[in-house]
């Protein structure tokens, strides 16, 4: 097995925060959007419209720090798999720019920080923020043994949303777990679109992902979780009462995920992935469609 070593030349300071921006993807804010539009909509429901602006920063800078967190820690866990793939092979990690220590101190801090900004928040908040942290940590161990680790990773992703709903009803309903579940699914059908990429190196090092537990049937079982992530949605939305604004959010929302159908049926690396980012505009137009409702009333 191939061991990347340390770059024996020094790295200037601000050279070694480039590296660390890069070791928690500033450089590639879509995973930090893709957790914040569902925690939003959770904060929008759960308050019955706008919330106040310090619980929108709260968990907006949260959101950004965990993910950070998280992304730092799956590096270090995953630092022996990544270079045998092409796409992680340059991670600060893997390349030997950073250190495991390096990174393990980051996470720590960023996840110090972002408990910090829920201090002001009730208990709920805080005793739910240790099992989100709990989950965020663990996922990458789920790569090894479990057959659709996306789905762990969806309620990873998603737990911003009981969250949310504690922080304003300091409690967390049925419908918080139902938005969850239905987060988790709307993960397994983005999240399967990259794995799609990185398939024929995860087949070689032994990878576990939902890209090669549905094989053949990959791309009939994302459009599947869309369709529950969209019937869910529609249920929860019926259930606070929301209107025509929402449901012109879901159907933009549906109509990218029938684009992505057009991309990802050829099971091409570029276009599924492009799949992936384009996520990002069907979770906004579900959330546009929430925040419209409310703000139309």
């Amino acid at each position: 097995m191939q061991i990347s070593t340390p770059d024996p030349r020094p790295t200037p300071p601000l050279g070694r925060l480039a590296l660390y921006a890069r070791l928690v993807r500033l450089d590639k804010p879509i995973g930090t959007v893709l957790l914040l539009w569902p925690t939003l909509g959770a904060l929008w429901m759960a308050n019955g419209g706008a919330p106040a602006w310090q619980l929108i920063l709260i968990f907006s800078v949260g959101t950004l720090l965990m993910r950070s967190a998280g992304v730092a820690v799956n590096d270090y866990l995953d630092r022996d798999f990544d270079r045998h793939v092409k796409r992680t092979a340059e991670r600060p990690i893997t390349s030997g720019r950073v250190s495991g220590k390096e990174a393990i101190g980051i996470a720590v801090l960023l996840a110090l920080i972002s408990f910090c900004l829920i201090l002001p928040l009730n208990l709920l908040v805080k005793q739910l923020s240790v099992v989100a942290l709990g989950i965020a940590v663990t996922y990458p161990l789920f790569k090894r043994f479990f057959p659709v680790p996306q789905a762990y990773l969806g309620v990873a992703y998603g737990f911003g949303i009981p969250m949310g709903f504690a922080a304003i009803q300091d409690t967390v309903p049925p419908v918080a777990w139902l938005l969850l579940l239905s987060n988790m699914f709307w993960s397994v059908a983005y999240d399967t679109a990259y794995a799609m990429v990185d398939r024929d190196d995860d087949l070689k090092i032994g990878i576990k992902t939902s890209a090669i537990t549905f094989g053949r049937y990959d791309v009939a079982m994302i459009m599947l979780c869309y369709a529950v992530h969209f019937g869910i949605q529609l249920f929860c939305g019926w259930y606070f009462g929301l209107g025509w604004p929402f449901l012109a959010g879901m159907a933009v929302a549906i109509g990218c995920s029938v684009y992505h159908y057009f991309l990802i049926r050829g099971r091409e690396r570029a276009p599924c992935f492009y799949a992936f980012r384009h996520n990002n505009y069907l979770g906004a137009a579900v959330f546009a469609g929430i925040a419209l409702d409310y703000a139309l009333r």
